[in-house]
């Protein structure tokens, strides 16, 4: 076994490819359960939107579409920065690696930046669900407390993400931890796709009902 492959190692494996294997199986198991938990969202989303169409196209028309587009370019964008790396990582890349995982991070960061003026717009607006909550039509408040609900624990993930590319960036850029071929990259890339994947469906939801009429 190389040196390299041997710092990858982590008990109880004593086979680099057996312990790929059960972390990858273990990152898809993690993301059946994410899927579960943003499924049961998405229900209740979905009931609410049928129960009252026109309050829920009201309250999306006042969100702000282009902090949602920008937003959904930027991920997109660190989706296919994350997938190069983590091609990158099959190969003896390692300077395309860091570099494609501070970039990612990076995009990261910059939605959650452009997600916090977008955030303090709502709250000058009031779009707050309580007593003084602005539109008065039925099943807008439901859809402004699902905003907040949806898009805030989607942020929490980006977060975790954010922080998990940029200790990985770190370690290979100080040689602490090899990158090639270290099944971290995989399973960090999968993590960071399952968020992607979360907003694009998220963005047509929050962003778009209403727009046409």
């Amino acid at each position: 076994m190389s040196k390299g492959a041997s710092a990858l190692l982590r008990e109880p494996w004593q086979d680099l490819a057996r312990q790929k294997e059960n972390a990858t199986f273990g990152i898809w198991v993690f993301l059946a359960s994410e899927l579960l938990f943003f499924g049961g969202l998405l229900l209740v989303y979905t009931v609410y939107r049928i129960e009252y169409p026109q309050g829920f196209a009201a309250a999306a028309r006042e969100t702000d579409i282009w902090y949602g587009t920008i937003n959904t370019a930027v991920l997109l964008t660190s989706s296919f920065t994350m997938a190069v790396g983590a091609q990158a990582a099959e190969s003896d890349f390692r300077r395309l690696i860091i570099w494609c995982l501070a970039a990612t991070a990076a995009l990261g960061c910059a939605f959650l930046v452009l997600k916090g003026f977008e955030y303090a717009e709502d709250i000058e607006k009031g779009l707050i669900p309580g007593p003084s909550f602005p539109i008065r039509r039925a099943g807008s408040e439901i859809f402004f407390a699902l905003y907040w609900i949806l898009t805030g624990i989607h942020a929490v993930h980006l977060t975790i993400g954010i922080g998990i590319v940029t200790r990985l960036s770190v370690l290979g850029t100080f040689g602490r931890r090899p990158l090639n071929g270290n099944p971290a990259v995989e399973v960090t890339a999968l993590y960071w796709h399952l968020v992607d994947v979360i907003w694009v469906v998220l963005y047509p939801l929050i962003y778009l009902p209403g727009r046409a009429s």
